[in-house]
């Protein structure tokens, strides 16, 4: 199965030197493709793991110089990419390794659980982002995993419903057991104190975890910078956009609007733009207005 339609990456915008999109698009194509195999089409189970092993061998391949059994052309292309950009390859391992375990884990028993997913699932993108920008310093890693797992669990805030649907719980259980929040109010949309309470628990340390990571947006060079200060504001935004809603994620998936666009742009502006001042700005803080 060859998915040619994710050739056209939306995250390699204008934002991201002309030099990386052709990169970046191969790196979605690999995650879009694994995404399909884990969660898309009419397959069981065990085929899924199949298809996944052979998407391992595939890496095999590109590692050893030869040919890729499965998915030829997207393997030929990541060949070339992990070859010209020197990218290391236990990032794409990584990715499988995270999609194959999401096939059979629909709960995580805590936090620490969900962060190691995270590590798999999320925090391989951004250290293929940085080895291609040539900045993967012990340092960047560190605050880019702050900033990829923060993008995650927002994300699974957003999609509580339809995680639900599909079968999958992402809130840790001990996060829930402590806040009286059972499964039985997850699937009928309940939003009472309980779950207001365990939505504030979560989007604090989502909240503290974005602002970690976000120095990074001021030491990497370029219209790189740009493109992770928009991708830190867009994220602190969406915390704000749900608690503006009560912390009701069930009668509508939250979403930016113009209005919240409009704060995006503003304060990555101020970001980047302190950035090349020289000052650190205060508008990495996150709020309503």
């Amino acid at each position: 199965m060859e998915t040619e339609h994710y050739d056209e990456f939306p995250v390699a915008s204008l934002l991201l030197p002309k030099a990386l999109r052709a990169p970046v698009g191969v790196i979605y194509h690999v995650a879009r493709t694994l995404d399909d195999i884990a969660d898309e089409g009419d397959w069981s189970r065990e085929e899924r793991h199949t298809r996944l092993a052979d998407f391992r061998d595939g890496l095999d391949a590109v590692a050893e110089g030869r040919a890729a059994p499965v998915h030829p052309m997207l393997f030929a292309r990541l060949a070339e990419v992990v070859r010209r950009c020197r990218l290391p390859l236990q990032p794409f391992y990584d990715l499988v390794s995270a999609f194959d375990q999401d096939i059979d884990t629909t709960r995580y028993a805590d936090r620490l659980q969900l962060m190691d997913f995270c590590r798999r699932s999320a925090n391989p993108v951004g250290h293929l982002m940085l080895h291609l920008i040539d900045e993967a310093t012990p340092e960047n890693l560190a605050d880019s995993d702050a900033i990829c797992t923060a993008l995650q669990l927002i994300t699974f805030l957003q999609d509580v419903p339809a995680d639900w649907r599909r079968g999958r719980v992402y809130l840790p259980h001990a996060d829930r057991e402590r806040l009286n929040v059972t499964e039985a109010q997850i699937a009928a949309g309940v939003v009472d104190d309980a779950w207001r309470a365990l939505m504030r628990h979560e989007i604090a340390h989502v909240r503290a975890l974005m602002l970690s990571g976000a120095p990074l947006a001021l030491r990497v060079p370029g219209r790189f910078s740009l493109e992770l200060c928009s991708v830190v504001h867009g994220g602190l935004r969406m915390l704000d956009v749900i608690e503006r809603a009560d912390y009701d994620v069930f009668r509508a998936r939250p979403a930016l609007r113009a209005s919240d666009w409009s704060v995006v742009l503003v304060r990555t502006a101020a970001m980047w733009l302190s950035r090349r001042v020289g000052v650190r700005t205060p508008s990495i803080k996150s709020n309503n207005a």
